[in-house]
């Protein structure tokens, strides 16, 4: 009897191979609905189970002219969906790690943005504040700090002592210490 079973399946195979679309819905009307309920089980969602199987289904009609089956029918549809599950497993990993790398990518972007307008929000807190400082104050801070000249420099530019323009400086970083915020 199982012998007789085992032939059927031969000529349904052959008969696929040559292109028999009859053998083909013998093949599919006889396992679809197992095939089914198997991928069900391993992935919990009838819809994929359904679109992974037809996906195996499709592909055996595409290479059936090269279908190889060294094992029962059932067996090789068996591992055939359990690869073809497999396989989907695999391409949803890779999307959900380059979804992760994604993330990840605009975490840092918005971080970094932040971080930047935070700095440029400072610097144009402190050159208010620079503004602010008495114009003498303001004039020595200046050549000091934003043109990087020497206090001796300054002392003789500004016809002062150097004490005066260390005494300037120092006023206003102080100044500066206290009417602005550290990012």
């Amino acid at each position: 009897m199982k012998n007789r079973g085992q032939n059927s399946e031969v000529i349904l195979i052959k008969n696929l191979r040559k292109g028999d679309e009859q053998a083909f819905k013998i093949i599919f009307n006889q396992h679809h609905k197992e095939l089914c309920n198997y991928v069900y089980k391993l992935s919990s969602n009838m819809n994929l189970s359904k679109d992974l199987v037809q996906n195996v289904f499709i592909r055996i009609w595409e290479k059936k002219k090269n279908l190889h089956i060294n094992s029962s029918l059932k067996s090789y549809l068996y591992k055939a969906c359990h690869n073809e599950f497999l396989m989907h497993l695999r391409a949803q990993k890779k999307e959900i790690d380059m979804l992760d790398h994604l993330r990840t990518q605009t975490l840092l972007q918005i971080f970094i943005a932040t971080e930047e307008n935070q700095k440029e929000m400072y610097l144009q807190q402190i050159e208010i504040t620079i503004e602010q400082l008495p114009e003498k104050c303001k004039e020595v801070f200046k050549l000091s700090r934003l043109k990087q000249k020497r206090n001796k420099e300054i002392a003789k530019l500004l016809g002062i002592s150097t004490r005066t323009v260390e005494k300037h400086i120092s006023n206003a970083i102080q100044f500066l210490k206290l009417n602005t915020s550290n990012p």
